[in-house]
């Protein structure tokens, strides 16, 4: 079991003494994988910021609570017979919680804000397949120049570089929420703040406080105000699964968004329905740097990516996961093909570690002549006995594991921003049905997810080869090869398949379980 550190345990201590005196009948408690580390939407990467924006910002296009892909601010659209150009015509009743009205002009703005190089939107490569997205973003052209334009107050037009079959479910993403210019304008990167905000969703942010909660209140001027039953939602920072789990069965909480793996077996025995668990479209996995010196021998790399037990880390610490044995996850959809063998997976435990010991032996590396390797994860029970028990899979082939923990909004910057590091732990949700949503992070120039500072033309060649080709059975062929490589070269060591796991007041109506794990609180309405 992790041992909570002094940080963690005086942070879970102050939410749960707030939680009782701040709960009210109409008040979701929210349970939270962790603090947000922005919520600027150009410039957030993971599932904790995502479910604070889906709540505060609607998009041409959402999910639902089935996620399904609904109209949003867009009532309806079309799509060129070439599938370059895409019309969408906005409802007459979407409004800013300041009255304003949402235009097709502050779609523009937004889009071009993303792209621009000085917002430093570290996910902009998610919406290159938009006409010059990628040269305004790397500062080749001017981003008036991007292919988004407002033909009316009410219709929007996209034209696209070229076709791309899943665009549509590609604008769910946070990346394609719109921005109040005005605001932005005024006050700058404090646009974010609680009482500079403005925002066109279910909810408007009131408080915004590091470590304690993120409190988002119903939005009169929302078009579907009438529909939305939770006045207020509370998103609770828990990096410590099993302190939300103890407030849940409190009545102090509603809902926890991820659980201790090593209580699953008593939380579903004691709570059924309660505690769901969800296939979930994401790859647990660790990234190499292959600047490394160590690490930058690729056969190294194969070595500690055979020697690793992944049937004992899915059955072991997390009980319900899966063994991963390719980066792109099974189920995903275009992907005719599905991903590419990998040989060693074939093999016993025993001839991989013997091979792995082999490989290393003959690069000089051995019990007694080790090396050292330091894996980095973010704070969790689950990350620490993950990581603790690969250091010892790796011990026995010479490599000496030190660890290095931080909570995850140091983490993943730490990452983003290219700090030092040997072996990191990392997750990937896809955000999309699509192969390419995976592959994508490590193209050379993805500053922001290619943690491993892979470098390969070959893989980027096949990449944009993918990008260029509309049939799709021909497209999941290129993106086979690519992952061929992606397996051969390891930028990341795919670990295990993700699924989600939910902890659910039977208070709760309409939080489906769904392969996105994606549960916009204006679907769910809370009973006591």
């Amino acid at each position: 079991m992790m041992t909570l550190s002094i940080k963690t345990t005086l942070l879970s201590a102050t939410i749960l003494a707030g939680l009782t005196s701040a709960a009210s009948a109409a008040t979701y408690m929210r349970g939270n994988s962790g603090n947000p580390e922005t919520l600027d939407q150009h410039k957030t990467s993971t599932t904790v910021e995502a479910h604070i924006l889906r709540d505060l910002y609607e998009g041409l296009v959402i999910y639902n609570e089935k996620a399904e892909v609904v109209p949003g601010v867009a009532e309806e659209w079309e799509v060129t017979d070439d599938g370059l150009v895409y019309t969408f015509k906005l409802r007459e009743d979407a409004q800013w919680s300041n009255g304003d009205p949402v235009t097709a002009g502050d779609f523009v703005f937004s889009l071009r804000r993303i792209m621009t190089p000085e917002t430093g939107a570290k996910y902009a490569n998610i919406l290159y397949p938009i006409q010059n997205a990628e040269a305004i973003n790397k500062g080749e052209v001017e981003p008036s120049e991007l292919g988004a334009k407002a033909l009316d107050d009410k219709t929007l037009e996209i034209t696209l570089a070229q076709a791309t079959p899943f665009f549509i479910e590609l604008l769910t993403h946070q990346t394609g929420l719109p921005l109040h210019p005005g605001t932005v304008e005024a006050h700058g990167a404090d646009f974010v703040q609680p009482g500079n905000m403005v925002s066109n969703g279910a909810y408007t942010l009131s408080e915004n406080i590091l470590n304690n909660k993120v409190v988002l209140t119903k939005n009169p001027n929302f078009h579907d105000a009438a529909n939305v039953a939770i006045d207020q939602v509370n998103f609770l920072p828990f990096e410590d699964r099993a302190t939300c789990v103890r407030a849940w069965e409190a009545g102090e909480v509603h809902s926890c968004d991820d659980l201790p793996a090593e209580d699953l077996e008593r939380l579903k025995s004691a709570h059924g329905d309660a505690t769901r668990i969800t296939p979930y479209l994401g790859t647990y996995y660790y990234a190499l740097n292959h600047e490394d010196e160590v690490l930058a021998d690729p056969e190294v790399r194969q070595a500690l990516s055979m020697a690793i037990d992944r049937e004992f880390l899915a059955d072991e610490i997390f009980t319900n996961m899966i063994a991963a044995e390719s980066f792109v996850p099974p189920g995903i959809g275009n992907y005719s093909v599905g991903s590419p063998e990998t040989e060693y997976f074939g093999m016993s435990m025993l001839d991989r570690e013997d091979k792995a010991a082999e490989i290393l032996a003959a690069k000089g590396i051995s019990p007694d002549s080790p090396v050292t390797i330091e894996i980095m994860y973010n704070a969790s029970e689950n990350h620490k006995n993950v990581a603790t028990a690969i250091g010892d899979m790796w011990a026995n082939l010479g490599v000496n594991v030190e660890y290095n923990v931080r909570d995850i909004s140091a983490h993943y910057a730490h990452l983003r921003d290219r700090g030092d590091f040997d072996v990191a732990r990392a997750g990937w949700i896809g955000d999309y049905s699509d192969p390419q949503n995976f592959l994508f992070m490590v193209e050379s120039d993805n500053d922001g997810f290619n943690y491993a500072r892979y470098n390969n033309p070959e893989y980027d060649g096949l990449m944009d080869q993918a990008a260029a080709e509309t049939d799709l059975d021909k497209r999941a062929a290129l993106l086979q090869q690519a992952e061929g490589l992606f397996m051969r070269d390891l930028p990341f060591i795919p670990l295990l398949y993700y699924t989600s796991m939910n902890l659910v007041s039977p208070k709760l109506s309409g939080h489906e379980s769904n392969i996105q794990d994606v549960h916009p609180t204006r679907f769910i309405s809370l009973s006591e």
